[in-house]
């Protein structure tokens, strides 16, 4: 089912110039599906028609689909886009965006991931395949290379995390991460690092150096390393926010 040429105009128009972008995409994008201008089984634009029409980047479209994934709006099938959910009525759980912008909620969504996905890598180390083990040490690269191009990288970090789950070989770990999307990465909802490009690339560095890890440990089949290194890379990054949030109290 293809977008009426009534809500193409409202959804295609450019952006006013505010600091948050992707929530201003996600909000547009969300009232068009709620108005019922955006109705079950439509595509939303391309990529490239919504960069040209809103005057955002790639990076800015790709974080609020994903917010809009977890808001369980829309769906996305790879080779052909993204669709409006037929389940965008009926969500059981969510976490709004909206609920993300406090350092406070951010841990404690890391809170969620940390008991979901220490057991992950675990489960991960003793079943992978090796085309599977290819697929993480693949979505490495591509995060390696984001980083390396100044990028925050959430797509990437979350495809990394995502192909861990899958390795598990348990559909209920990667429906878990798929639902909540990009939210789960921290940079999506804390913009921590604005005009501070330095000190992002120290710190997604860091997120590297824990990712590479995590991999070997899974390589290596060694269950209980994955689960250390995990809770490392994981329990850093609580440990981190955390320090921000004493900061911001301060």
């Amino acid at each position: 089912m293809k977008t009426s040429s009534a809500s193409r105009p409202r959804l295609l128009r450019p952006l006013s110039p505010v600091r948050r972008r992707t929530e201003e995409v996600v909000e547009r994008i969300a009232a068009q599906i709620q108005a019922g201008r955006l109705p079950v089984g439509a595509k939303l634009p391309t990529e490239q028609e919504m960069m040209a029409a809103m005057g955002v980047s790639r990076t800015v479209v790709r974080e609020a689909i994903s917010a809009l994934r977890a808001r369980g709006l829309v769906m996305t099938r790879q080779g052909a886009g993204a669709f409006v959910s037929a389940d965008s009525d009926t969500r059981p759980y969510m976490i709004n965006p909206e609920g993300l912008g406090s350092l406070s909620s951010v841990v404690e969504v890391l809170e969620l991931r940390t008991a979901v996905e220490i057991e992950a890598a675990a489960i991960a180390s003793e079943r992978a395949t090796a085309t599977q083990i290819r697929a993480i040490a693949k979505a490495l690269s591509v995060f390696s290379r984001a980083i390396s191009r100044g990028d925050r990288a959430v797509k990437e970090d979350f495809d990394f995390h995502l192909s861990i789950a899958v390795a598990t070989g348990n559909p209920r770990f990667t429906g878990f991460l798929d639902f909540l999307g990009g939210l789960i990465i921290p940079r999506q909802s804390i913009w921590t690092f604005e005009g501070k490009p330095e000190q992002l690339q120290i710190y997604l560095k860091q997120v590297e150096t824990e990712h590479e890890a995590v991999l070997e440990a899974i390589r290596a089949r060694t269950p209980d390393k994955a689960r250390e290194v995990m809770r490392f890379h994981l329990v850093s990054g609580q440990e981190r926010y955390r320090q921000l949030v004493e900061a911001e109290a301060g």
